[in-house]
């Protein structure tokens, strides 16, 4: 082989290298998929090795938990958890939770749990600060209010300016509020539901904005003497819930991937048929 012959090759073979160096390169933490092809059952690097731990709020609700104890499986968030769990190869004997307040969950930094459900919406602003899971639940925001006040009567956003309003610290719930109603009144800011609900209660506010299956879940059980006004008007971009989990993390993928074969499978569907039955009862607000 000549020395020219030779020199072509060496820089063709150069020249092909540098190209697919610089070419594109799949984002695993986008697609999900690329951190996928790692997620080994019952052997991916979480907190405590073997056991695959689960944050959440205290104290928490129905329907997403029952009687503030999500290790029983029961409510929808505890179920979808168990069943996302299960489906990356850790049954729940290998599942530990512990309780992380909700905006505490949401700060940079490190975390004590390698997934949290608390009913977090996803949003760019919190993306900036954690990961997020694909959505497992698409929501909407619903305005609870006493049945004997003015404020139950109302069919348009425009009368809810007026009145006094609240939601939980942290919340879209609270964002929604601000945006969609702008209320007169600044809004009322609650560290929990129950302190919103039990200023509802006593006259102290007249509406609490809540996700629709917990304004259904107050005016059923928590407060039969309150009713649901309506639902606040969708924003341009769907509301939806989805695991919280460590910026950069390298479970976000693996997580994702298994909330996408729950939804697939019809896991999801079932789990919110079974435990939040929101039919679309509640009035839209025009």
């Amino acid at each position: 082989m000549t020395r020219a012959r030779t020199t072509t090759i060496l820089l063709a073979a150069l020249l092909a290298a540098t190209i697919a160096g610089c070419a594109p390169q799949p984002d695993p933490a986008a697609t999900g998929a690329g951190a996928a092809a790692d997620c080994a059952p019952g052997a991916l690097p979480t907190l405590a090795q073997g056991t695959l731990t689960i944050g959440t709020d205290q104290p928490v609700y129905p329907p997403w938990y029952l009687d503030d104890d999500p290790t029983s499986g029961r409510g929808f968030e505890s179920a979808v958890a168990y069943a996302v769990a299960d489906d990356l190869g850790y049954p729940r004997d290998r599942v530990t939770w512990v309780r992380v307040p909700f905006n505490a969950a949401i700060q940079p930094g490190p975390k004590t749990y390698d997934l949290n459900l608390t009913e977090f919406s996803i949003t760019e602003e919190r993306r900036r600060a954690v990961d997020f899971s694909s959505p497992y639940y698409d929501v909407r925001q619903a305005v609870v209010a006493l049945k004997t006040s003015p404020l139950a009567r109302s069919t348009t956003v425009a009368q809810l300016k007026g009145a006094r309003l609240g939601a939980q610290i942290g919340t879209t719930s609270l964002e929604q509020l601000n945006a969609s109603v702008a209320p007169t009144t600044p809004a009322a800011v609650y560290n929990t539901n129950d302190d919103g609900k039990l200023a509802l209660s006593n006259g102290q506010t007249d509406g609490l904005v809540v996700d629709l299956p917990t304004a259904f879940q107050i005016v059923g059980s928590d407060l039969p003497e309150a009713t649901i006004v309506g639902q606040l008007p969708a924003g341009g971009t769907l509301e939806q819930f989805g695991a919280v989990l460590d910026k950069d993390s390298p479970l976000t993928g693996c997580v994702s991937a298994a909330v996408d074969r729950l939804r697939e499978r019809g896991t999801l569907a079932a789990l919110e048929q079974q435990w939040i039955q929101a039919d679309g009862a509640a009035p839209e607000l025009r």
